[in-house]
């Protein structure tokens, strides 16, 4: 399993608020069944490298179907073999050392 952390920013919209995107963005994610979590700068989610890679290309589409003129995605994929990661392991590790 791996994890992905994708932030999409719906630009040319006319407007500064971009929460009707986000809001399809992450109704997307939720649908495609794997597990995610949405934060303010972004959304992490686990599954294989293939779904994940799939899964953006989708929800990059979304805030153009929706009407933005441009859109700005940054993944960030940490594609680990040597054992399994989760979505907050690496924030509890550093937490056990603080």
């Amino acid at each position: 399993m791996a994890l992905m952390e994708i932030s999409i920013v719906p630009l040319g919209t006319g407007n500064t608020s971009l929460s009707p995107y986000i809001a399809k963005v992450i109704r997307a994610i939720k649908e495609s069944g794997l597990s995610y979590e949405f934060h303010d700068m972004g959304t992490t989610i686990q599954g294989e490298v293939g779904e994940l890679f799939g899964l953006a290309q989708t929800v990059h589409e979304i805030p153009f179907d929706a009407g933005a003129k441009r859109v700005y995605t940054v993944i960030k994929i940490d594609d680990r073999r040597d054992k399994i990661t989760k979505i907050g392991q690496k924030r509890r590790s550093v937490e056990k050392k603080l």
